[in-house]
């Protein structure tokens, strides 16, 4: 009985198990939680959150994460808001934990619970087309 039951869900759960991952559509909520600038310019720092969220959508291994985070932090310093770009540093940190069941977490862009992973060959591809698609709107 028991060695059917193990058979049996393998039949069914095999087929799940071998296909590739299927990468969602790009989305951007701009800066997540967060304001997209100043209240003089409203706009300021939105370029650097649409290119956190390209990363994060993405995903990809821990390392990937802290560069992507990184460079959120500098793009932001480098509109002159240099304080805040520590702040929203932090945030990220914190709150963009693949673990997170939330629509801006890292590696947004495939099922919940991918967690840190290199992506493979076949799922950068993904990610390649769906860029191509995206910068040809």
């Amino acid at each position: 009985m028991r060695a059917r039951n193990i058979v049996l869900s393998l039949l069914l759960l095999g087929p799940t198990l071998c296909v590739g991952e299927e990468l969602k559509p790009f989305t951007s909520d701009g800066c997540s939680l967060f304001p997209d600038g100043s209240l003089s310019e409203e706009n300021l720092w939105l370029e650097c959150c649409y290119q956190h969220d390209l990363a994060y959508w993405r995903g990809g291994t821990y390392e990937e994460r802290v560069q992507a985070d990184k460079a959120l932090q500098q793009c932001v310093a480098n509109v002159g808001e240099e304080n805040l770009s520590f702040v929203m540093e932090t945030g990220v940190r914190f709150g963009g934990s693949p673990y997170w069941p939330t629509g801006f977490r890292w590696g947004y862009g495939w099922p919940y619970l991918r967690g840190y992973k290199a992506l493979t060959d076949e799922e950068a591809h993904q990610v390649e087309k769906a860029l191509e698609t995206l910068t040809a709107q």
